[in-house]
């Protein structure tokens, strides 16, 4: 993991900096603190020292008793600075290459990376000075992680661009900053979530998939810098950033996005729960209870796997199999029978790792005869290591550059 530097200056949004702090050690990175009188306004030392784990570097400790620069020591621990919230005159300090305090001095010693989270209202983002700063700070490499849209902080001011993004997206986008891109150039997509099979308005045939699988293999994707298409069913998760996503319900929804896109694919991850059936009638109004036996009859879904398999030409194909018994005969049979690269097989009911946890267990079975277990893990080491084996098919079929 990296050495994070979070520079807190003095906006209101300095009150989520612990939040991000924790959030950036829980993630496994070595976090350090350095915050602008300004900051302390909006949020106390002792509050950014304890979301850290340590002392704050601020003005009065600039220059050290034994001589050494803080601002030195700083820059050159830093794999990461990550200025946030920033604000219009950090921004134009460090474009115009000024040093007369710690933050902007600190920039200037020339830390190996720096993202800015701005944060401010909407008529100072959007001034051709403070645009041209940020062109200017582009230019000599720096990330910017937003500014977003939504509520301004100022009274009366209502919503615009320069909200600072929420501390769980700012922690995305430095694992993205920081994750080296060695999927650059694949087109890649992903399928996740359940479908929903409609028997009337108010019901439908589904099962219980989060779609946490699916989007963790198209956000580790989009972090290895492919191009990413998320194809999901109903979930409750957040649209990821950095990719298409197309929204769907029913299979046959999901098959017409995913074949209309194949064509332009060197990369297919179906890990979405498709139902296997949909009801042969659907009512356009409410049914009503009535207290007695219905028998429902069931027409089958297309196999959209199975379809791109047989479609498959040079293309990676990737498909999952949920089992309850007999998961390796069945998951190797699958994986010929569609014509697939890779499956992920996972059992269901094991504690822990069913349908909604943050974490997986799989078996992953390759056409090549590999077979490698994957015990209990978070669900984002589990795409990762998928997303490993994508890459050695797609360099096997010549697409990598």
């Amino acid at each position: 993991m990296a050495r994070v530097l979070v520079a807190v200056t003095g906006g209101v949004a300095a009150i989520k900096a612990p939040h991000l702090l924790r959030l950036l050690k829980r993630a496994g990175h070595e976090v350090r603190v350095l915050a602008t009188p300004r900051a302390l306004e909006f949020v106390t030392p002792l509050s950014l020292a304890v979301a850290a784990g340590g002392e704050v570097a601020t003005e009065e400790a600039w220059f050290r008793p034994d001589g050494r620069a803080l601002h030195i020591d700083l820059a050159r621990f830093a794999d990461l600075v990550l200025v946030a919230p920033a604000t219009a005159d950090a921004l134009a300090k460090a474009a115009l290459g000024l040093g007369d305090d710690l933050l902007s001095a600190t920039l200037l010693a020339g830390p190996r990376r720096v993202a800015w989270a701005p944060a401010m209202n909407e008529a100072m983002w959007l001034a051709p000075q403070t645009q041209g700063h940020v062109e200017r700070l582009k230019a000599l490499g720096h990330a910017f992680f937003g500014p977003g849209h939504g509520p301004l902080a100022a009274e009366g001011e209502g919503e615009g661009w320069g909200r600072m993004l929420e501390p769980e997206e700012l922690l995305e986008r430095v694992r993205a900053l920081l994750t080296p891109k060695d999927l650059s150039g694949l087109k890649l997509l992903v399928s996740a979530g359940p479908t929903r099979e409609y028997l009337d308005p108010v019901r439908f045939l589904s099962n219980p998939s989060s779609g946490r699988m699916g989007y963790a293999l198209a956000e580790a994707a989009r972090d290895r810098g492919a191009e990413v298409v998320l194809v999901s069913g109903p979930t409750c998760l957040q649209d990821p950033w950095g990719m298409e996503v197309v929204r769907v319900e029913s299979a046959l929804e999901m098959r017409a996005a995913i074949l209309e896109r194949y064509p332009h694919l060197q990369a297919v991850v179906m890990a979405a729960a498709v139902a296997d059936y949909r009801p042969a009638e659907v009512h356009r109004d409410k049914e009503p209870k009535t207290g007695e036996e219905k028998t429902l009859r069931l027409l089958p879904n297309p196999d959209i796997l199975k379809e791109l398999g047989a479609n498959k030409g040079n293309r990676v194909l990737v498909g999952f199999a949920m089992e309850t018994r007999e998961g390796l005969h069945r998951a190797k049979e699958k994986l010929l029978r569609k014509n697939l690269d890779l499956i992920a097989l996972n059992y269901v009911g094991r504690e822990g790792v069913g349908f909604g946890s943050e974490e997986n267990e799989v078996v992953l079975l390759s056409r090549t005869g590999e077979v490698e277990e994957l015990s209990r893990r978070p669900k984002r080491e589990v795409a990762h290591r998928i997303l490993d084996w994508v890459k050695l098919f797609w360099k096997e079929y010549g697409h990598a550059q």
